[in-house]
């Protein structure tokens, strides 16, 4: 399964061979002890991880119900009017399907598969960048999209990519896609990165957002539920990474601006007050801090975003 996706999810790889997750990360380990993969937090890519990249057929598989979730609550953060950046990705097109629905919403895309999803919204304004197409993610990438990115000023970028650590942020694999999406970030106020738990604690070759750039991180709830991606979260909301905390089994499309259910938020640890901007939901008992008899039962609010 590996060798034909380029990675996959234990989760994934237990539904398939009908056992535990217990028994399949037994098992990945020993394949990884052969140098036959690469272990990641919840999930197992093929060796040379830092510069490998699956292709996007490869990619639409991987954890694709996580991708779904995230992308529900990430679309609540939209409000009508908003002007957005969205970065390539399948967790980002996944979030272009919902925004799709907003009126009066202005999306500027590097992205053909965004792009695509929003084709048909005709309350939506789609402004793509120039530059080459990267057939591989179907995304713009090189000098004219950079270009066409310059004095550009929106509320919110909206980036995934292949990796996400405390240590260094968000990095990617590809040089070319990585400049872009620098040149995305800069552009917007609030930076929102997506990442299901297979990306966190994973390091590739070329950062694009630095942890202390990320305002948000938007991550599925299996990510809060395992040691070594917990900790990652702990590590990031300890740099001041608003987190949320995304359930599986909500509805593909939720109403828009209407708060989705049971979405277990985490606020920083240490900082100014959250801000005014809610995004209700529960937090989950015992994660990052405190017991949750201290916090009212629908949570309350994100901070306000940092200055850039």
């Amino acid at each position: 399964m590996v060798r034909a996706n380029g990675a996959v999810s234990l989760r994934e790889l237990a539904r398939v061979v009908q056992t535990s997750e217990v028994t399949v990360r037994r098992d990945v380990r020993a394949l990884e002890a052969e140098g036959l993969l690469d272990r990641r937090h919840g999930g197992a890519v093929l060796p040379g991880g830092f510069s490998r990249e699956p292709g996007y057929p490869q990619k639409t598989h991987l954890a694709a119900a996580e991708k779904s979730a995230i992308a529900d609550l990430a679309a609540g953060l939209v409000e009508e009017g908003d002007a957005v950046v969205v970065g390539a990705g399948t967790t980002t097109q996944e979030l272009a399907r919902r925004l799709a629905r907003v009126p009066g919403l202005t999306v500027v895309t590097n992205s053909l598969l965004v792009a695509q999803a929003l084709a048909h919204a005709n309350r939506v304004e789609v402004v793509m960048t120039g530059g080459t197409l990267r057939g591989s993610n179907y995304a713009l990438v090189g000098s004219g999209a950079e270009q066409s990115l310059h004095g550009l000023r929106v509320s919110k970028a909206f980036i995934s990519g292949s990796g996400l650590t405390a240590d260094r942020g968000l990095s990617t694999t590809n040089m070319l896609s990585a400049s872009v999406d620098r040149a995305l970030v800069q552009s917007a106020t609030e930076v929102i990165v997506l990442a299901d738990h297979t990306k966190l604690g994973a390091d590739t070759m070329f950062q694009t957002v630095p942890t202390e750039a990320i305002t948000r991180l938007v991550t599925d709830e299996q990510a809060a539920s395992e040691d070594p991606t917990a900790r990652e979260l702990d590590a990031l909301a300890d740099c001041g990474v608003q987190i949320a905390v995304a359930p599986l089994g909500l509805p593909a499309e939720p109403p828009v601006h209407q708060p989705v259910p049971s979405a277990a938020v985490v606020p920083r640890r240490s900082g100014p007050p959250p801000g005014p901007a809610p995004l209700p939901g529960q937090r989950r008992p015992g994660v990052h801090g405190g017991p949750p008899a201290q916090l009212p039962g629908r949570l309350a609010e994100l901070g306000a975003p940092r200055g850039r």
